[in-house]
Protein backbone atom coordinates (compact mmCIF):
# COMPACT_ATOMS: atom_id res chain seq x y z
CA UNK A 1 0.00 0.00 0.00
CA UNK A 2 2.49 2.39 0.84
CA UNK A 3 4.77 2.02 -2.83
CA UNK A 4 1.44 3.31 -4.15
CA UNK A 5 2.35 6.87 -3.30
CA UNK A 6 6.02 5.72 -4.30
CA UNK A 7 4.63 4.71 -7.91
CA UNK A 8 2.10 7.56 -8.66
CA UNK A 9 4.74 10.29 -7.99
CA UNK A 10 7.47 8.23 -9.73
CA UNK A 11 5.07 8.22 -12.92
CA UNK A 12 4.31 12.01 -12.27
CA UNK A 13 7.85 13.35 -12.33
CA UNK A 14 8.68 10.50 -15.65
CA UNK A 15 5.37 12.39 -17.41
CA UNK A 16 6.09 15.74 -16.83
CA UNK A 17 9.82 14.90 -17.68
CA UNK A 18 8.51 13.85 -21.43
CA UNK A 19 5.95 16.76 -21.71
CA UNK A 20 9.15 18.73 -21.02
CA UNK A 21 11.47 16.87 -23.81
CA UNK A 22 9.07 17.17 -26.36
CA UNK A 23 8.35 20.90 -25.63
CA UNK A 24 12.25 21.47 -26.00
CA UNK A 25 12.02 19.01 -29.54
CA UNK A 26 8.78 20.88 -30.50
CA UNK A 27 11.12 24.24 -29.93
CA UNK A 28 13.94 22.50 -31.57
CA UNK A 29 11.72 22.15 -34.52
CA UNK A 30 10.09 25.65 -34.65
CA UNK A 31 13.92 27.14 -34.87
CA UNK A 32 14.67 24.66 -37.42
CA UNK A 33 11.36 25.95 -39.27
CA UNK A 34 12.17 29.53 -38.69
CA UNK A 35 16.15 29.43 -39.80
CA UNK A 36 14.78 27.79 -43.27
CA UNK A 37 12.05 30.79 -43.69
CA UNK A 38 15.28 33.16 -42.78
CA UNK A 39 17.70 31.36 -45.42
CA UNK A 40 14.68 31.66 -48.19
CA UNK A 41 14.42 35.52 -47.47
CA UNK A 42 18.04 36.13 -47.28
CA UNK A 43 18.20 33.83 -50.84
CA UNK A 44 15.13 35.59 -52.65
CA UNK A 45 17.31 39.35 -52.06
CA UNK A 46 20.18 38.08 -53.03
CA UNK A 47 19.28 36.41 -56.48
CA UNK A 48 16.99 39.24 -56.96
CA UNK A 49 13.38 36.96 -56.85
CA UNK A 50 10.61 39.07 -56.35
CA UNK A 51 8.15 36.53 -56.12
CA UNK A 52 10.00 34.54 -53.64
CA UNK A 53 10.17 37.29 -51.40
CA UNK A 54 6.28 38.47 -51.76
CA UNK A 55 5.51 34.40 -50.52
CA UNK A 56 7.40 35.41 -47.43
CA UNK A 57 5.13 38.29 -46.52
CA UNK A 58 1.72 38.06 -45.20
CA UNK A 59 -1.03 39.62 -47.28
CA UNK A 60 -2.30 41.89 -44.60
CA UNK A 61 1.90 42.30 -43.36
CA UNK A 62 3.03 45.39 -42.14
CA UNK A 63 6.51 47.83 -41.85
CA UNK A 64 7.27 49.98 -38.95
CA UNK A 65 10.23 52.12 -39.77
CA UNK A 66 11.07 53.92 -36.24
CA UNK A 67 13.49 56.28 -38.32
CA UNK A 68 10.92 57.00 -40.82
CA UNK A 69 8.09 57.33 -37.93
CA UNK A 70 5.82 55.45 -40.29
CA UNK A 71 3.73 52.39 -40.22
CA UNK A 72 1.97 51.15 -43.63
CA UNK A 73 1.44 48.02 -45.35
CA UNK A 74 3.93 45.77 -46.56
CA UNK A 75 2.21 45.34 -49.66
CA UNK A 76 3.43 49.14 -50.35
CA UNK A 77 6.75 48.82 -49.33
CA UNK A 78 6.91 45.29 -51.96
CA UNK A 79 5.97 47.78 -54.61
CA UNK A 80 8.24 50.04 -53.49
CA UNK A 81 11.41 47.53 -53.31
CA UNK A 82 10.44 45.65 -56.63
CA UNK A 83 12.29 47.70 -58.76
CA UNK A 84 15.94 46.47 -56.83
CA UNK A 85 14.81 42.95 -56.82
CA UNK A 86 14.36 43.46 -60.71
CA UNK A 87 18.10 44.80 -60.84
CA UNK A 88 19.44 42.64 -58.74
CA UNK A 89 18.12 39.68 -60.67
CA UNK A 90 19.10 41.40 -64.21
CA UNK A 91 23.09 41.56 -62.71
CA UNK A 92 22.53 45.26 -62.50
CA UNK A 93 23.33 45.55 -58.81
CA UNK A 94 24.12 43.08 -56.13
CA UNK A 95 22.33 42.84 -52.56
CA UNK A 96 22.39 40.45 -49.50
CA UNK A 97 20.89 39.90 -46.31
CA UNK A 98 21.82 38.25 -43.12
CA UNK A 99 20.13 38.28 -39.57
CA UNK A 100 21.15 37.24 -35.97
CA UNK A 101 18.94 37.07 -33.30
CA UNK A 102 19.00 38.09 -29.63
CA UNK A 103 15.58 37.03 -28.78
CA UNK A 104 13.34 34.56 -30.14
CA UNK A 105 9.57 33.54 -28.59
CA UNK A 106 6.56 31.79 -29.67
CA UNK A 107 5.01 28.59 -30.08
CA UNK A 108 3.65 26.36 -33.02
CA UNK A 109 1.56 29.32 -34.98
CA UNK A 110 3.54 32.07 -34.05
CA UNK A 111 6.76 33.71 -33.78
CA UNK A 112 8.22 37.32 -32.00
CA UNK A 113 12.64 37.44 -33.27
CA UNK A 114 14.42 40.14 -32.19
CA UNK A 115 18.00 40.97 -33.63
CA UNK A 116 19.89 42.70 -36.15
CA UNK A 117 19.66 42.44 -40.03
CA UNK A 118 22.75 43.11 -42.69
CA UNK A 119 21.71 44.37 -45.96
CA UNK A 120 24.30 44.79 -48.02
CA UNK A 121 24.09 46.23 -51.74
CA UNK A 122 25.62 48.04 -54.31
CA UNK A 123 24.58 51.45 -54.83
CA UNK A 124 24.05 53.49 -57.89
CA UNK A 125 27.71 54.28 -58.66
CA UNK A 126 28.83 50.43 -57.69
CA UNK A 127 30.22 51.17 -54.21
CA UNK A 128 29.29 48.12 -51.86
CA UNK A 129 27.35 49.68 -48.93
CA UNK A 130 25.95 47.85 -45.85
CA UNK A 131 23.55 48.98 -43.49
CA UNK A 132 23.05 47.00 -39.44
CA UNK A 133 19.76 47.51 -38.68
CA UNK A 134 17.94 46.16 -34.85
CA UNK A 135 14.57 44.87 -36.05
CA UNK A 136 11.47 42.69 -34.78
CA UNK A 137 9.48 40.39 -36.59
CA UNK A 138 6.23 38.87 -35.97
CA UNK A 139 5.48 35.59 -37.97
CA UNK A 140 2.32 33.94 -37.97
CA UNK A 141 2.45 29.62 -39.33
CA UNK A 142 -0.42 28.55 -41.30
CA UNK A 143 -1.36 25.85 -43.76
CA UNK A 144 1.28 27.58 -46.46
CA UNK A 145 4.50 27.89 -43.92
CA UNK A 146 5.76 30.53 -41.80
CA UNK A 147 4.87 34.58 -43.20
CA UNK A 148 6.09 37.79 -41.59
CA UNK A 149 3.07 39.81 -40.30
CA UNK A 150 5.10 42.47 -38.74
CA UNK A 151 8.71 44.08 -39.70
CA UNK A 152 9.39 46.65 -36.99
CA UNK A 153 12.98 48.38 -38.61
CA UNK A 154 13.77 49.93 -35.23
CA UNK A 155 16.76 51.89 -35.39
CA UNK A 156 20.45 51.20 -37.82
CA UNK A 157 23.38 50.13 -35.31
CA UNK A 158 26.84 49.14 -35.52
CA UNK A 159 28.84 46.42 -37.19
CA UNK A 160 30.54 46.13 -33.29
CA UNK A 161 26.57 45.07 -32.19
CA UNK A 162 26.60 42.76 -35.26
CA UNK A 163 29.85 41.32 -33.97
CA UNK A 164 28.23 41.79 -30.30
CA UNK A 165 25.71 39.44 -30.99
CA UNK A 166 27.79 36.82 -32.46
CA UNK A 167 29.70 36.50 -29.50
CA UNK A 168 26.82 36.88 -27.71
CA UNK A 169 25.30 33.52 -29.05
CA UNK A 170 28.57 31.83 -29.37
CA UNK A 171 28.70 32.54 -25.25
CA UNK A 172 25.08 30.62 -24.81
CA UNK A 173 25.66 27.52 -26.90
Amino acid sequence: MKTIPIYLSLLGFLLSFQQTANAAESEKERLVELDAYWAEVSRAVREGDFEGYKATCHEKGVLVSSNKKTSYPLSKALARWEKDFTATKAGEIKASVEFRFSQRFGDETTAHETGIFLYSFTDAEGRWKQEHVHFQALLLKGKDGWKIMMEYQKSKTTKAEWDALTDDLKKQS
